[in-house]
């Protein structure tokens, strides 16, 4: 596997646990979970966030990526 492909595999993964704590975030009751699902929900997007910019910029160097 490519590291453009690892890269975009890793993203969709992490897209997916940001979305996961997301919910369990709106799910649950007890407010002390609620708030840690909420901050690992904000950590996720930031880290979703640094990970499409180094994408992009793998796109851009390696164009063979861009697409896949």
């Amino acid at each position: 596997m490519t590291s453009g492909k690892k890269l975009k595999t890793t993203l969709a993964s992490l897209k997916g646990c940001h979305a996961d704590f997301e919910t369990f975030a709106l799910e649950t009751e007890n407010q002390v979970s609620k708030q840690m699902f909420s901050q690992f929900a904000d950590q996720t997007k930031s880290m979703v966030e640094g990970l499409e910019s180094r994408v992009k910029e793998v796109e851009e160097q390696e164009p063979q990526y861009q697409g896949r």
